[in-house]
């Protein structure tokens, strides 16, 4: 008996020593692993991004297309084609050209000098006349189609501009993202000779860039995209079971769950800020002679749908600790379920009296009760989960729909009386 007592009493001093040791070691890798799935889901939404830009066409035109609207990048390209254009013109040959034509047709001597010296108000004038052409180019729906067109078509080289292979319309070359632009030059080319200058249409066909971004350290971006795009498809998956794996390893699960969502809250606010400080310092080290305001539209274009997709995710992950708060034994979780199980309650009511039927249907809503919950949310988790690409409005709408459904399965909850109570109803009329 003294042996037994003696390893009783060991057995019972070692319980609460192993117990919190092992609490100690779940709730640590729970930590780390939340810790991990955050940091995984900030460089998921960049891989998704990156990969959605070279994989997905009409995403990369979406993302490009509203730049031929922008009156800076309208500006930087009509300035320069007009260099270009004017590049081709020879005003000197012109003139010489004026002048021995005026002297041919019996022109006095003088008349003729007077033409050799107009070589600076002809080149004002011919400069007014195609920045004007050029300008009303840009600035019309022609300019629109060029640029999708030719973005669209540029798409299946962008694949070789983040690889650092030159070619196609497309190139990365000297740290700089380039378009070709030769169709406009050939559409002023068109309309300065149906203007009536003859000269234009000796304007051989000119291959041109007009730099879409510029950096000396776009080799180290492009390496970075690139393995973003490789593992684009995979890495928000491995986010997710990571974070899975951290809230199921830890004590109190539902203060994980809460954890988690704000980590990724937290990582979506440093993204966030993060590009905000690149937008920055990327206008800071432009290239001499850039348009600030063109390159400002341009980056704001490239990140716009980076920018959403970290607006979503951060919405979802905000809405994630809400529910997990809200499902807790907090005074005031209790309090909003109470009130909206009462003011549901009121309803239902109201509408049984008014003759609405729910027997069977309560009593098998009050019965998978749980079930159905899970099912709303799965549902809602596969819509995200496969929604292309969830912007903050998806989000919006989901928890909206979600709500509702919570809601109407609370309406048709009669409780687990309501069989008891149908049975005793249906005596009397019998």
């Amino acid at each position: 008996m003294d042996e037994l007592r003696h390893r009783v009493a060991a057995l019972e001093g070692a319980g609460p020593a192993g117990a919190a040791r092992h609490h100690w070691l779940r709730s640590t890798g729970s930590v780390l692993l939340i810790l991990l799935a955050s940091l995984l889901s900030l460089l998921s939404v960049v891989a998704v991004w990156a990969d959605s830009i070279v994989r997905d066409t009409d995403r990369y035109v979406a993302t490009v297309g509203p730049l031929a609207r922008n009156p800076a990048v309208q500006k930087a390209v009509t300035n320069r084609v007009t260099t270009v254009v004017l590049d081709q013109i020879d005003v000197e040959k012109l003139v010489k050209d004026l002048e021995r034509a005026a002297s041919q047709k019996g022109a006095p001597d003088a008349a003729a000098k007077l033409l050799g010296g107009l070589t600076g108000p002809i080149t004002g004038g011919l400069k007014s006349l195609v920045g004007d052409t050029v300008e009303r180019v840009v600035s019309s729906r022609v300019f629109d189609t060029v640029w999708v067109d030719a973005n669209r078509r540029a798409h299946s080289a962008l694949d070789k501009a983040l690889t650092g292979e030159s070619g196609g319309a497309v190139s990365v070359e000297n740290g700089q993202v380039a378009i070709d632009v030769a169709p406009l030059v050939k559409e002023v080319k068109d309309r300065l000779v149906s203007a009536g200058l003859g000269p234009a249409a000796l304007i051989p066909a000119v291959h041109t860039d007009f730099v879409v971004f510029a950096s000396k350290d776009i080799g180290r971006v492009r390496t970075y995209l690139r393995v973003l795009e490789i593992i684009g498809n995979w890495l928000p998956v491995v986010a997710v079971l990571i974070a899975a794996l951290g809230v199921y390893l830890a004590v109190n699960r539902r203060r994980a769950l809460i954890g988690a969502a704000l980590g990724v809250l937290a990582a979506m606010v440093v993204l966030g800020v993060a590009l905000t400080v690149m937008r920055a310092i990327y206008l800071d080290h432009l290239p001499v002679g850039a348009s600030r305001a063109a390159a400002a539209a341009v980056f704001d274009a490239l990140v716009r749908f980076l920018r959403a997709g970290v607006r979503a995710v951060g919405a979802l992950a905000l809405v994630t600790a809400a529910g997990a708060f809200l499902v807790g034994p907090s005074p005031v979780a209790v309090r909003v379920r109470t009130g909206c199980g009462r003011g549901i309650g009121a309803v239902r009511d109201v509408a049984v009296s008014a003759g609405l039927p729910l027997g069977a249907v309560g009593r098998f809503v009050h019965r998978f009760k749980r079930w159905i919950g899970v099912v709303i949310l799965a549902v809602a988790a596969i819509v995200l989960f496969t929604w292309s690409y969830p912007t903050t409005a998806v989000v919006v709408w989901t928890l909206v729909i979600v709500l509702v459904a919570f809601a109407i399965r609370e309406f048709l909850d009669t409780g687990p009386g309501s069989a008891r109570s149908a049975a005793p109803s249906a005596t009397p009329s019998a």
